[in-house]
């Protein structure tokens, strides 16, 4: 039933249109919905007709290469009567006039660097205007087909064995771009084409210094021809079509770069018995770098990147030989400037990257110190007065490991002192750990040395050794003030009693006696006795060495 409703609307259309009864109707749209309603068929099948009939139509008139005036009249006039939307002129167009359109680009792509005659120059022009294509169309259609050329030589410059075989590639992609392409785009506009350099944005407030700045970077400079070498040159090429969309941002980068590096350290030819001849490029080598850049559709954002991200990697390289020690003198800092200028690194991006290597180096000797206790809390002090990142030189566990070792030394220096402030606070702050964590650090260690502080001062006191005995007792008493304890215990109570009296014989604070004395588990009339028998002097006490025995 379609098939033969379809062909009846395309009968009973065609007579409409001989009767001249479409023409002269007052709304064509109105028309033909009558006809779809009376012949009971679907409006968009109607539609495809038309395109068909269209698309029909523009095939016969383009059989010779281009449209001629009557043939775009008859077609306006079909698309008139039929009502058919521009958008689907538009397809009908680009995909019968483009195939057309893009065998004259292949033919006059395939004609080479050479081939580019004037011949070929008429037929595009002539395809160009006579298909009736729009500028943006033929574009696209000749777009599609450069690309795919430019990265055919792309391949082969990825694939090449040397720098300087893949420069060669990329510079034939330079020069077929330049004499084929920006004639062939040339041609397609019908005006001829302008390139100018890749342009560095400025984004900085202060303008006058950025420019400055970015002066130093004398590879990019050298981008930029004077007005000598532009006129021996020529103008460039033409950057409308490129390969941003074709390649990532990672292969363009290194593409250019491949170049870059071309440039800078020229064309090496190797000779027999394995000797290599290096010829020194001029500056005309950057032009070409500037077009293709353009070709790469790189931003001049992304391109002042690589140049310095080059300039960068030379200058660490030296740096690194300089500063081997990561010791900063005068006469290095000389050395650096020089190789800065040589290299030309804007001062910014210089000071950053000795930055870098003198932190480094400083870093793992600190943390090398750390580890093998050479550095402490006050060490670490003077380092951050004098304004050393010690959290980004040391890592958390070390820290951690340091601030452990600090409160070890303060419940073993015999001192008895305890500093809540200090330790709870103070150093927590400066090694930049969480100080709750700090605190469980601080009352688990307080904790065990308490208990081996008693057995260390009763191994001392049955070695006579009375100065290590008063330093135990201290060292059990900071623990306890840390971690307030209960009475110990101990087999021999007379062995805690000769702990004691060994204390007050060092005439201690009385608060320390008194905590001790509680510690110690001893009564106030034991402790009483204990010290009127040294008001007395009748408590001898042998020092270290001696062989008398404590006599209580």
């Amino acid at each position: 039933m379609l098939e033969i409703t379809a062909k009846i609307y395309r009968k009973r259309l065609s007579q409409a249109v001989s009767s001249g009864d479409l023409e002269a109707a007052s709304s064509k749209a109105a028309f033909l919905e009558d006809l779809c309603d009376e012949l009971h068929f679907d409006p968009q099948k109607a539609s495809e007709i038309h395109e068909e009939i269209y698309r029909q139509k523009l095939q016969q008139s383009v059989t010779g290469g281009e449209l001629s005036e009557e043939a775009v009249a008859s077609l306006l006039r079909i698309r008139v009567l039929l009502c058919i939307p521009q958008g689907t002129v538009d397809a009908a167009h680009a995909d019968i006039c483009g195939r057309i359109f893009e065998k004259v680009v292949k033919d006059a792509i395939a004609s080479g660097v050479d081939g580019y005659d004037a011949d070929i120059r008429a037929s595009v022009r002539k395809a160009s205007q006579g298909l009736r294509l729009t500028k943006e169309a033929a574009i696209s259609i000749a777009s599609k087909v450069v690309r795919k050329v430019f990265l055919n030589y792309v391949q082969r410059a990825k694939g090449a064995g040397s720098r300087t075989e893949s420069a060669k590639e990329l510079k034939k992609m330079i020069a077929f771009n330049t004499l084929v392409v920006t004639e062939l785009i040339s041609d397609i506009k019908g005006e001829p084409i302008i390139a100018e350099p890749i342009e560095v944005e400025i984004k900085q407030t202060d303008k006058e210094e950025e420019e400055e700045e970015w002066e130093s970077l004398q590879t990019l400079r050298k981008t930029r021809p004077g007005k000598d070498l532009e006129a021996k040159l020529g103008r460039g090429g033409q950057t409308e079509i490129n390969l941003k969309d074709d390649l990532t941002e990672r292969d363009r980068a290194d593409l250019y770069r491949t170049y870059l590096l071309f440039c800078l350290s020229g064309e090496v030819t190797v000779v027999p018995f394995g000797g290599q001849i290096t010829t020194k490029k001029d500056n005309s080598e950057y032009f070409l770098l500037n077009q293709l850049g353009g070709l790469l559709g790189l931003s001049g954002k992304e391109i002042v990147e690589i140049h310095r991200n080059l300039a960068e990697q030379a200058f660490m390289k030296q740096a690194e030989v300089i500063l081997a020690d990561g010791q900063l003198t005068k006469s290095k800092i000389d050395q650096l400037n020089e190789v800065q200028k040589q290299v030309g690194l804007p001062s910014e991006y210089a000071q950053k990257v000795i930055k870098n290597i003198t932190t480094t180096k400083m870093a793992a000797a600190i943390e090398t110190a750390v580890s093998q206790g050479r550095i402490g809390i006050q060490q670490v002090r003077e380092l951050k007065e004098a304004s050393v990142d010690l959290d980004s030189m040391i890592s958390e566990r070390l820290r951690e490991n340091l601030f452990k070792k600090t409160v070890e030394e303060i419940f073993s220096s015999g001192t008895g002192v305890f500093d809540e402030e200090e330790v709870y606070v103070k150093i927590p702050v400066d090694l930049n750990i969480d100080a709750e964590k700090a605190k469980g650090v601080v009352r688990e260690i307080a904790k065990n040395r308490l208990s081996n502080s008693l057995v260390q001062a009763i191994a001392l006191l049955r070695q006579r050794n009375r100065d290590g005995v008063i330093a135990s007792l201290n060292d059990m008493l900071a623990c306890d003030m840390a971690v307030p304890s209960s009475p110990l215990t101990w087999s021999s109570p007379e062995e805690l009693a000769d702990l004691y009296s060994v204390y007050l014989k060092s005439i201690p604070k009385r608060e320390k006696l008194d905590r001790l004395q509680y510690l110690m588990g001893i009564s106030d009339s034991a402790a009483q006795v204990l010290r009127d028998t040294a008001e007395r002097g009748a408590l001898p006490v042998g020092n270290e060495g001696e062989e008398e025995d404590i006599i209580f």
